[in-house]
């Protein structure tokens, strides 16, 4: 029986590399790469073996006779993706590990941050070289968006932190945490102890909507939301408030789907996550009955990945609906038929999968119905919100598509009743201290990797970029191990050449490390961090849950020290 790869997928193609007959797709060296949902497992061309299975970090893989509940559109997902996309599985060119030649000495690298794309950078590093590492991140934990940015009830993709534990825990690998590059330390500083600096800092802040009554209470960003139920300690515990009855998303990408599934799941089973305690405490008293899920343009372009929508339609005790307007059931009745090819969406496209989902007419001036559901709402845009100290209401635009999926306004205008507005519009990248950023692209500007001086164009020596921080807020957390492999091979060719700076006399680990515990005596370590580890997973095991996570940062620096 062939396997199949289920929702999970974290595209960082760790089960591609292990199949004996190459039937998983799309590989690394193919153009859809990075694009696709997730990757796929030939039925015709698997031999059974398992190899993926146990090579997935994440738990996605699974025989499809195993595969039961909602789990068993997965199989039809694999096989119907190699309709349309054929492959004879051949087999391409051989690649092998990187070196560097042997009168290049040891080197010595900083990566600032220490999420997927840290992790991912670290990892081929310690693969193909001798160098020694040196990681830092502003807060006392590792993780970035695995630990802050993953919804707690997706427990299997967190699990790929565990590839990064041997990683952090490697003799050649220093760690720097509660540290900020800016603030306790600069990045000449930074550049000046090491051979080159990758910085693997992501996209922190969030996109605005630009529109009256943005800064409200109750108008939150989504980054602020998703910090507050994952025990981001940036992140206050009240941040949240959840006494209304409904709550407008705009957006309807993964994160906006992910708000809108916490806020109606039952918190009982929330409760067996690491979701964070005060969240469940607000959850167990909430009043939300009703997320809107709000989208400017119609079904066809909506965000969302196949497999994180057909986990929302299996959502116990919700109801999914989508209002009814004539451009938005006229796009999901075309998808449903196939027999129009020429129209915007075609069979097995983002509008097919609202079929079967009821079409109902929806007025959000009126309170919310009994029982709970999620409302999914095209072709309207927030224009403003209002309310008297806090949201009470959002204006919103009607929009037709036109020019091939461009959103126009059509001048008709409705009010949303909602005590609570998440705006889900996507992240940006902020500037770092010392290095130059694009403004108009929210990254660090490089060019492959090599961060560049904007005015001349020129790299500036020794100095990286990976992750989001890199190519934008875009790709999921497996993309970042081809795209850290693009910014370490640049780095390696320039240590061949001899084109890395050299530290100087005085400027060896042990400086930094004086030179860090100078400015900052509260940094935290690899010690420190074993006792956050250990405390969390105890609070965890005492109630049955992954974890208990600490959530302030007085909380993280007094665990640390009971080490």
């Amino acid at each position: 029986m062939a396997y199949a790869i289920t929702q999970t997928c974290c595209n960082d193609a760790s089960c591609v590399s292990v199949c004996p007959v190459n039937c998983i797709h799309p590989t690394p060296d193919e153009p859809e790469f990075g694009t696709t949902d997730m990757l796929y497992i030939d039925p015709q061309a698997c031999i059974d073996c398992g190899a993926c299975a146990d090579a997935c970090p994440v738990d996605a893989v699974f025989p499809v006779d195993r595969l039961r509940g909602p789990d068993t559109v997965f199989g039809d997902l694999n096989r119907d993706w190699y309709r349309d996309h054929p492959s004879d599985h051949a087999w391409g060119a051989p690649s092998f590990p990187r070196s560097l030649p042997g009168d290049v000495g040891t080197l010595r690298i900083a990566i600032v941050g220490t999420g997927p794309s840290a992790g991912y950078t670290a990892q081929e590093l310690l693969r193909s070289t001798g160098a020694e590492l040196t990681m830092i991140d502003r807060l006392p934990v590792t993780g970035g968006l695995l630990r802050h940015g993953v919804a707690p009830d997706h427990q299997s993709t967190k699990r790929i932190a565990e590839s990064f534990a041997s990683v952090f825990h490697d003799p050649r690998l220093r760690m720097h945490l509660n540290v900020e590059i800016g603030t306790d330390v600069t990045h000449r500083e930074l550049a000046a102890h090491h051979h080159a600096v990758v910085y693997a800092v992501g996209a922190a802040a969030d996109r605005r909507l630009g529109i009256p009554g943005e800064d409200l209470p109750g108008s939150l960003p989504a980054t602020a939301f998703v910090g507050w139920y994952n025990a981001d300690p940036t992140v206050l515990a009240d941040a949240v408030e959840l006494s209304a009855e409904r709550v407008v998303v705009v957006g309807n990408g993964n994160v906006a789907v992910d708000i809108a599934r916490i806020l109606l799941s039952d918190p009982d089973r929330l409760a067996a996550t690491d979701i964070a305690d005060h969240a469940l405490a607000a959850l167990r008293r909430s009043r939300v009955r009703e997320v809107v899920l709000l989208a400017r343009r119609g079904p066809e372009q909506a965000a969302w990945t196949r497999a994180e929508f057909l986990a929302l339609r299996q959502l116990p005790g919700v109801e999914l609906v989508v209002e009814d307007h004539p451009e938005v059931r006229a796009a999901i009745e075309a998808a449903a038929s196939g027999v129009a090819p020429d129209t915007p969406a075609a069979p097995g496209s983002q509008a097919g999968l609202l079929a079967g989902l009821p079409l109902v007419p929806y007025d959000g001036g009126a309170a919310p119905g009994p029982g709970r559901r999620i409302v999914l709402r095209f072709l309207s845009a927030p224009v403003g919100l209002s309310g008297d100290g806090r949201v009470e209401a959002l204006t919103v635009a009607r929009t037709t598509l036109v020019d091939g999926g461009r959103a126009e306004p059509t001048g008709e205008q409705e009010v949303l009743r909602a005590g609570l507005v998440v705006r889900s519009i996507g992240h940006r990248g902020v500037p770092v201290p010392g290095l130059p950023f694009d403004e108009r692209t929210g990254t660090v500007a490089h060019r492959g990797g090599r961060v560049v001086d904007p005015a001349t164009g020129q790299p500036l020596p020794g100095t990286y970029v990976v992750g989001w921080a890199k190519r934008g807020p875009s790709g999921g957390i497996g993309a970042n191990r081809a795209c850290a492999r693009e910014t370490v091979d640049a780095l390696l060719d320039d240590a061949a050449a001899r084109a890395l700076p050299v530290p100087g006399a005085g400027a060896g680990a042990k400086d930094f490390d004086r030179l860090v515990r100078r400015r900052r005596p509260d940094a935290v370590g690899l010690k420190e961090l074993r006792a956050v580890e250990r405390a969390e997973r105890e609070r965890g095991e005492a109630e049955g849950r992954p974890r208990v996570k600490l959530a302030t940062v007085s909380e993280l620096l007094a665990a640390g020290r009971r080490r």
